[in-house]
């Protein structure tokens, strides 16, 4: 796997890291100069780091954590010809726990579209689109749908 390509991919898993540690500022600075939109949502992209930071509030966090786990599978990343912007989908599955009333369960199932761009300081998110394909039961997860 090129530089590049593992650049990429540390950038797409730090995302699953910070939201399943409860980080969300760092979450949100992941999308600094970037935007963050799941499709069909109305309100439409959040752009920035303030936005995606207002719309992570509905995140409910228990001990300072959500307890969910983001796991990504059947990643594909493509670099550019030139080097400094690559594009990149997965699968994404998202599992969540409460013992003893909310046992290990798939909350969500749904597909990332991801671009990317170089800069001086490294690769950045230019914008992650998620498709909702299969929802379970979000209402411990998000307060807007308990």
């Amino acid at each position: 796997m090129s530089q590049s390509r593992e650049e990429v991919l540390r950038l797409m898993n730090e995302y699953c890291y910070r939201i399943d540690a409860g980080d969300l500022e760092g979450f949100a600075n992941l999308f600094a100069h970037g935007s963050f939109h799941v499709l069909g949502d109305p309100s439409g992209a959040d752009v920035g780091s303030a936005a995606v930071l207002e719309t992570l509030q509905n995140v409910i966090i228990y001990d300072g954590k959500p307890h969910t786990k983001h796991v990504m599978s059947n990643v594909q990343i493509d670099i550019g010809e030139a080097g400094d912007q690559a594009s990149a989908q997965c699968y994404i599955t998202v599992l969540q726990a409460l013992p003893p009333d909310f046992p290990l369960q798939p909350i969500f199932a749904g597909h990332y579209h991801d671009r990317f761009e170089k800069t001086d300081t490294g690769w950045r998110f230019v914008s992650r689109e998620i498709s909702p394909d299969l929802i379970g039961d979000l209402s411990r997860h998000r307060a807007d749908m308990a």
